[in-house]
């Protein structure tokens, strides 16, 4: 099976992988890091890839070290290039969705490893947290699956491929597929893999999701409506207990039994005298959940951290715990000058320190799931969260500089459907116990049509404590009723909003970007903060954006777009952050954090 024949077909982008679940990590697990050096080799084009390199026999002197995670073209393998609303091949090559260019590099990634001890005769799981755009595992020669979506995690069972010994695990990434076409953000394009990568090992019994489902009744009545879902390897009866507590305190304990492979929901159970998460007071409670044999051990433990907060609408007013909710917020990419969109631990504990300091409480993930971990410090440190879908296909509709939307995708093309169902389901699943989530969006700036109808269905139904966000609905406004719980809109004047409110606006209005932040910006901030004490459903909005997007020379030299022979490029369109590259703060931020500190809470 050659997966090149994946690339152009929208309806294949995902082979033999795994379902999205919940992102915990569990006791009992016995995992490996297969991060560090691997081997790479390079090809222009799919026709000029080595299609064999996967199998036993192969031989290259081309190969050359690679460092995982990390971009491909940060380590010398192609080509740089920066572009904010086209597509990539604009000007090379005239095509539509979901044609492929010719211009498609691959890599071919070659690593060995061996089971750590405790590993052997278990289930076996690889799981790689971020690859773009397109990727095909192999090991020991046989083809495993396949993967499309680039910011979701990618997990592949591989027990029945896995030997005594050494094992040769091959990735094939293919820098454009059909899912470019809806991955158009305004960014630089990379491609390989650029998160990192575990092998996992689950016992015997194995907590492979759960979703703890917290709300808030009245001012302090914590509500817990929990759903597991346990794996396990041939036979197997035992009990799962669950407990929550508060600082050693024990709150709420019950079990339940089950045997073999289970979907269980636990009776909803309400905890009095809870304190409410906030911004402010992010305080979470400790779930623990644990796998027993029938002989008492534990085999497995999970632990988490519950928040138990109530998000709601009422008389177009957005509230958090009863009181009105103000998004003192900023639209973050993730990067590094160094490694571009391969984040570090210390980068998101710094970008955290930064948003504390300039009381900043919310982020949009603009405009992709962002690394796992951030959403645990965000959790920890009360920012609140609007989790993107990965979706934008800005070049699909606008077309010199006008709405143009032909050939729009997803827009209301069927074949398009499952395709970004699957990406709204990778964010749900992955994400939803975190409670610093507090809204949904279905992605950024991708017209409107069918598919983010379907896609805003699909929340409201698996989440009824959350709100969805879109913004770009206003292209088609039939579908305002049916796409986007908030009036969602991007760089609208004082007077814009004002007027939406004056000519009776129903909705919570958000401004899901705004004050861009480029150059000698963000004068001017004063006439949105006045609207906050004239308009009680104004919500507020997030800064466009958090940090430039600029790459660091060998030399030390920041280049932007079109300092890489990028004919088509948008050049230094992408420093528009409140930060420079490096993290440090321009001065527009002591801006932000004059208007914002008077409004957080």
């Amino acid at each position: 099976m050659d997966p090149a024949c994946f690339l152009s077909d929208p309806g294949v982008f995902r082979v033999n992988k795994l379902p999205a679940h919940s992102d915990h990590e569990a006791d009992g697990v016995v995992s490996q890091s297969l991060d560090g050096s691997w081997e790479a080799l390079w090809a222009p084009g799919v026709d000029q890839r080595a299609a064999d390199f996967y199998k036993e026999g192969f031989r290259s002197a081309g190969f050359r070290p690679i460092r995982v995670p990390g971009h491909a073209e940060t380590q010398g393998f192609g080509s740089i290039q920066y572009i904010n609303t086209l597509y990539p091949w604009e000007g090379k090559e005239m095509l539509r969705p979901p044609q492929v260019p010719s211009d498609n590099p691959v890599v071919s990634y070659l690593r060995f490893f061996h089971l750590l001890p405790g590993q052997e005769g278990k289930r076996l799981v690889l799981r790689f947290l971020g690859v773009e755009t397109a990727m095909a595992v192999y090991l020991n020669g046989s083809f495993v699956g396949y993967s499309e979506d680039s910011f979701s995690p990618a997990e592949f069972d591989i027990t029945a491929y896995t030997r005594p010994g050494r094992n040769r695990l091959c990735v094939e990434v293919f820098k454009r597929s059909s899912a470019s076409w809806l991955e158009d953000q305004d960014f630089f394009r990379f491609s390989g893999i650029f998160r990192s990568v575990y092998l996992l090992a689950l016992p015997d019994a194995h907590i492979e999701d759960f979703f703890a489902d917290c709300s808030l009744e009245g001012p302090d009545t914590g509500v817990l409506a929990l759903r597991v879902r346990i794996s396990c390897r041939g036979p197997f009866k035992g009990k799962l207990s669950v407990s929550v507590s508060d600082l050693g305190t024990e709150l709420l304990s019950m079990s339940v039994p089950f045997e073999g492979s289970s979907a269980l929901k636990l009776p909803e159970e309400k905890i009095d005298g809870v304190t409410p998460y906030s911004s402010k007071e992010p305080k979470r409670y400790s779930l623990s959940m644990r796998l027993q044999d029938c002989g008492g051990r534990v085999v497995e433990s999970v632990s988490w951290g519950l928040g138990f907060r109530r998000l709601e609408i009422r008389d177009g007013v957005l509230l958090l715990n009863g009181r009105r909710l103000i998004l003192c917020g900023v639209n973050r990419h993730e990067w590094n000058p160094w490694r571009g969109r391969s984040l570090t631990l210390e980068d998101m504990r710094k970008d955290i320190e930064i948003l504390k300091r300039n009381s900043i409480n919310a982020v949009r993930t603009s405009h992709y799931p962002n690394h796992p971990y951030f959403y645990s410090l965000c959790d920890e440190n009360g920012i609140y969260l609007m989790s993107e879908t990965n979706l934008e296909s800005h070049g699909s509709w606008q077309k010199d500089n006008e709405v143009e939307p032909s050939w729009n995708v997803p827009g209301d093309r069927e074949e398009w459907f499952p395709a970004v169902l699957d990406r709204a389901e990778s964010n749900f699943e992955t994400f939803k116990n975190h409670p610093s989530v507090l809204f949904w969006s279905l992605g950024n700036e991708s017209y409107a049509g069918e598919g983010l109808r379907l896609m805003d269905q699909y929340f409201h139904k698996r989440d009824r404590h959350r709100l969805v966000h879109y913004e770009g609905v206003f292209h088609r406004p039939g579908l305002k009723d049916s796409i986007s719980d908030v009036e969602a809109q991007m760089y609208s004047s004082p007077e814009d909003v004002r007027r939406y409110f004056q000519e009776g606006g129903e909705k919570p209005f958000i401004l899901s970007e705004y004050m861009h932040s480029m150059g000698n910006s963000l004068g001017g901030f004063s006439s949105y903060d006045a609207l906050l004490d004239q308009f009680p459903g104004f919500s507020g909005g997030f800064v466009w954006d958090f940090i430039d997007q600029a790459l660091y020379s060998p030399g030390g030299k920041l280049l932007y777009g079109g300092d890489f022979s990028d004919k088509c490029s948008d050049y230094s369109f992408s420093c528009d952050g409140l930060l420079f590259a490096d993290r440090t703060e321009k001065p527009c931020m002591q801006e932000v954090r004059h208007f914002y500190e008077n409004r957080v809470r």
